[in-house]
């Protein structure tokens, strides 16, 4: 039966030193997003800058992690170095049930190693140890050797990482997870690279008791059912993601070429349907999932001139396709694969990476820059030229470079062109679909695609009627911010409604917080707000570049005044959210 409190492993590098807490509040906080804010604000500094050594990197599960199918996500917690605000990014893979099978809800690193180690952490070990050898190294390499290094029988093992960016400061720099999933926008890679942390095994070498309660089976049998029975077994392990590509491209919702279009006469030659005829290789799942969505593809290259091949592989989704794909006006798979696996190896996290890229050879093309900046002749369509831009980028080969590593905004700054850069909070997601999607992405709370479903309301709704879009956003966004707090797969939320969450709840013995969950939800949804708020969040500050009010979707024309409309009251709601002044926002 899972207990009352959470279990927490508090690790300090500065000392070399670990303890285990035992800290109450999992009827408020549940785990993963939940879990994050509460521990952020017991371990954090608010007022300090994002590197500061003793700011915390959280790493968060759920409390039915491991329990049920699709609760595979570990949500990580931080100060992002790329706006000093407290924010969070989750991750699949092999972390969460790392965690569970070690025995705590939550890992929380702080301090700064005074050289760089990695770090190993399971239920009958912690260690801290010394990894100067691996300071350069990119992600794979990285994986190679601490694969061999350190080894467990029972399989649960998970290995995050960083690479050239994350040791650079960048505020693109993702975190590796297990080689094919990424703790990846808003900079949590450079948390761990001020901390002199290389990297992060996971240990899941204990048992995991399953609950003792009578209906536990029945229940695991009759949700696993529903996930088989969704839809979704097909859908994201058929095509996956990438079945999204052509569907935008054909409502004009596909940015081309720095968004200086939506729409191409040849997406065909990138869709989904393109990649997986020619280039997937093989399905991967994350520990937990039964649904296979990770498409890992191919590319070889001839390494002697009597043909003899090496075969690479990595994982494609619409995201990264998009970035760096029809973003850079690129058409050709193998090119896209290239720039994906040049991204990981790197550890940007690609949708920024390609989307500064982007912005860069349109201020090229302008001459806001020249070739003494950028150093590379970029053209779009040019993926040779892109490589070696990934490589410049993570490690900030000149003051351009570095300047463009804090955010494409901040390069704007010195060198002029923000109204062309596709921001939106942070670079932007793949969804040119309209007003409601750009002021929703500019204020969620990490600026992703996934703070709301604002994307796909837009491809079904063509009329500008302020008051249900910002009700939608609300309305949507609580039982995500719920999901979260479990730590389920966001592909699941239609089987994991909140009812079907309060049965598995009351499966595993957590009665109390099945019964509360709007309750529950409510409050971490504050929570997490008023904890951005406090370090620095303000709606007003964010702005929207003008190349948005330009673009041309299916519903036509962006609406420049709607647009600002929707931004000021989505803003307004979320400060009501914040300081707790409102309930209408609390959902029907």
């Amino acid at each position: 039966m899972i207990g009352s409190d959470f279990r927490i492993i508090v690790v300090d590098l500065s000392t070399g030193k670990a303890e285990i807490e035992r800290l109450p509040e999992r009827e408020s906080a549940i785990g993963g997003s939940g879990l994050g804010v509460y521990l952020f604000e017991r371990f954090g500094l608010l007022h300090e800058d994002w590197d500061h050594p003793d700011q915390p990197l959280i790493f968060s599960i759920g409390p039915l992690t491991g329990y049920f199918p699709l609760m595979s996500k570990t949500v990580c917690s931080f100060k992002s170095p790329y706006h000093n605000q407290f924010t969070e990014s989750h991750a699949g893979g092999r972390s969460a049930l790392s965690l569970r099978f070690a025995g705590v809800d939550a890992l929380v690193v702080k301090g700064r190693a005074q050289n760089p180690v990695f770090l190993v952490v399971g239920s009958k070990k912690i260690e801290v140890k010394d990894a100067h050898y691996l300071w350069g190294m990119d992600v794979i390499q990285t994986g190679r050797i601490i694969r061999n290094m350190v080894k467990t029988a029972q399989g649960h093992r998970s290995i995050l990482r960083i690479g050239p960016a994350g040791e650079k400061g960048s505020a693109m720099a993702c975190i590796n997870a297990d080689t094919y999933r990424h703790f990846g926008r808003l900079g949590a890679g450079s948390v761990m690279g001020a901390k002199n942390l290389k990297a992060i095994v996971l240990l899941g070498d204990s048992d995991l008791p399953l609950p003792e309660t009578d209906n536990y089976k029945k229940v695991w049998q009759e949700t696993y059912r529903l996930i088989h029975d969704s839809g979704m077994m097909h859908k994201y392990h058929d095509l996956g993601t990438p079945a999204n590509l052509t569907r935008l491209n054909e409502l004009k919702s596909l940015p081309w070429r720095n968004l200086q279009a939506s729409y191409d006469p040849e997406a065909e030659r990138i869709s989904g349907e393109t990649f997986a005829k020619g280039h997937l290789l093989r399905n991967l799942a994350c520990s937990g999932c039964p649904i296979g969505c990770i498409h890992v593809g191919f590319i070889r290259q001839k390494f002697t001139k009597d043909n003899r091949y090496y075969y690479r592989q990595m994982a494609y989704d619409y995201e990264p396709i998009y970035a760096v794909g029809s973003m850079l006006g690129i058409k050709d798979p193998v090119s896209i694969l290239k720039l994906i696996d040049k991204a990981d190896r790197m550890g940007l996290d690609v949708i920024s990476a390609g989307v500064a890229l982007a912005w860069a050879t349109e201020a090229l093309e302008r001459g806001i820059v020249g070739t003494k900046e950028t150093i590379e002749a970029y053209s779009f369509g040019n993926g040779a030229a892109y490589l070696n831009g990934m490589e410049h980028l993570a490690r900030a080969s000149n003051d351009f470079y570095a300047r463009l590593a804090q955010g494409t905004l901040k390069a704007a700054e010195a060198f002029g062109g923000a109204e062309f850069a596709c921001v939106l909070g942070q670079e932007m997601a793949g969804y040119a679909t309209g007003e409601l999607f750009f002021a929703a992405q500019s204020l969620g709370f990490r600026h992703s695609h996934l703070d709301t479903g604002a994307y796909s309301y837009e491809q079904r709704h063509s009329a500008r009627d302020l008051e249900p879009a910002i009700q939608f956003l609300l309305d949507d966004e609580l039982p995500r911010c719920l999901l979260n707090s479990m730590v389920a797969c966001l592909f699941s939320r239609k089987v994991y409604t909140k009812e079907r969450l309060a049965i598995c709840l009351e499966a595993v013995g957590l009665t109390d917080i099945a019964t509360r969950l709007d309750e529950i939800a409510s409050h971490i949804r504050r929570a997490r707000w008023k904890l951005r708020f406090e370090t620095g969040f303000d709606p007003d500050e964010i702005t929207i570049p003008k190349r948005f009010f330009k673009v041309e979707s299916w519903k036509g024309k962006v609406d420049k005044d709607y647009l600002l409309r929707l931004k000021k009251a989505y803003g307004e709601k979320i400060k009501e959210i914040a300081l707790g002044t409102t309930t209408k926002d609390q959902g029907r």
